[in-house]
């Protein structure tokens, strides 16, 4: 079913704030077709196209592709270097259509164990989008949400090394400024492909309340008509924080 019949359907007013999106099924996908791995990684390069176009479409606000964990560095060595090298090239080539739409990316994750070179230029290439205004998109690279917290408790009790009343006022709410996404709202909808139930290190913190949306789909078969799909169950959630509807 084409998107475009699906889109009608939503509700503009309930749309999640910030959508994380876990990439699953890359991999199966290929081997479904007898490919190299690396061949799904690059037909999900085009699922991560049609889901950011969609949401400059119906105007949503942030975006967090999961698109390299820490836990990713114990894959095959060949393809570790393929994912890395497409990231960047990606990245370079989108550039110019990143900016005509408006869309602000920018590099969330550690810089634990990364290449300080490569670390720089795909930041480099990253901050060319830093004066859009539009949709937010985050890349988790290196990322894991446990590393996350623990370098946000890192950072903190630097800081409170000059100024004490940081660890006074610390709670739930203010300890989100010293993580990766500091300053941008908690993720109401986390999507996941492929099938598996779990947020495999994802945004661990930030998705406490966030309503989670598992698909079979393979991530590489994931298009926009999907994704209008995963926007409709979000609507229908009853989402209660805890606490009981007045």
């Amino acid at each position: 079913m084409s998107y475009k019949k699906l889109l009608p359907q939503l509700d503009r007013a309930r749309l999640p704030r910030h959508i994380g999106l876990i990439m699953d099924g890359n991999g199966r996908w290929a081997k479904k077709r007898f490919l190299p791995r690396l061949q799904g990684h690059s037909a999900g390069a085009k699922s991560i196209r049609e889901v950011t176009e969609l949401a400059v479409e119906i105007s949503l606000e942030h975006l967090t592709f999961y698109a390299f964990s820490t836990e990713n560095w114990n894959r095959p060595p060949d393809e570790v270097q393929g994912l890395l090298k497409m990231l960047k090239e990606r990245l370079i080539k989108e550039i110019p259509e990143l900016n005509e739409r408006n869309i602000h990316v920018q590099f969330i994750g550690s810089e634990v164990g990364l290449d300080p070179q490569y670390l720089a230029d795909i930041r480099k290439v990253a901050a060319m989008t830093d004066g859009n205004s539009g949709l937010k998109v985050n890349i988790a690279f290196n990322y894991g949400g446990r590393l996350e917290i623990v370098e946000g408790i890192q950072k903190l009790f630097a800081a409170s090394a000059q100024d004490p009343s940081l660890i006074e006022k610390l709670d739930v709410h203010n300890f989100a400024d010293w993580l990766y996404t500091a300053g941008q709202p908690e993720p109401d909808l986390i999507i996941r492909t492929s099938g598996e139930m779990r947020l495999s290190n994802f945004l661990l913190w930030q998705s406490a309340y966030a309503e989670i949306y598992v698909t079979d789909t393979l991530w590489p078969d994931f298009d926009k008509a999907e994704m209008v799909k995963a926007l409709l169950h979000f609507q229908k959630r009853d989402r209660r924080y805890g606490g009981l509807k007045a």
